[in-house]
């Protein structure tokens, strides 16, 4: 099986839908969480674009040098420039890892 380019890293993928109608204000709150998220210790890549087929499609792609990392990165101080983007993200599943490193993984309880 293949492996994750960075191995023991966690890479995590969030989607967003944005109405071309709210991007001003999907903006306002992504800026200044994309930057927050770069002075995270632990941060090793970051990308955040707009699909190049769907103008309300977008995404944010970090990745961590471990799953501890990233949950700080979430952590309750940053929360107030966060949460507010974070918000308006798809609600799926987000954290990937190598699955030799996952191990048996259960779906959570919804």
């Amino acid at each position: 099986m293949a492996r994750l380019p960075y191995p023991d890293r966690v890479l995590a993928v969030t989607r967003f839908r944005v109405a071309l109608g709210h991007r001003a204000e999907f903006e306002g709150y992504a800026g200044p969480a994309v930057e927050l998220f770069r002075t995270q210790p632990g941060l090793i890549d970051l990308h955040f674009g707009v699909n190049l087929d769907d103008p309300e499609l977008w995404v944010l792609v970090t990745t961590w040098r471990d799953v501890g990392s990233y949950r700080r990165a979430l952590g309750s101080a940053n929360r107030p420039v966060l949460w507010p983007f974070l918000a308006l993200a798809i609600d799926e599943p987000s954290a990937f890892d190598d699955p030799e490193v996952v191990g048996q993984n259960l779906p959570r309880s919804r």
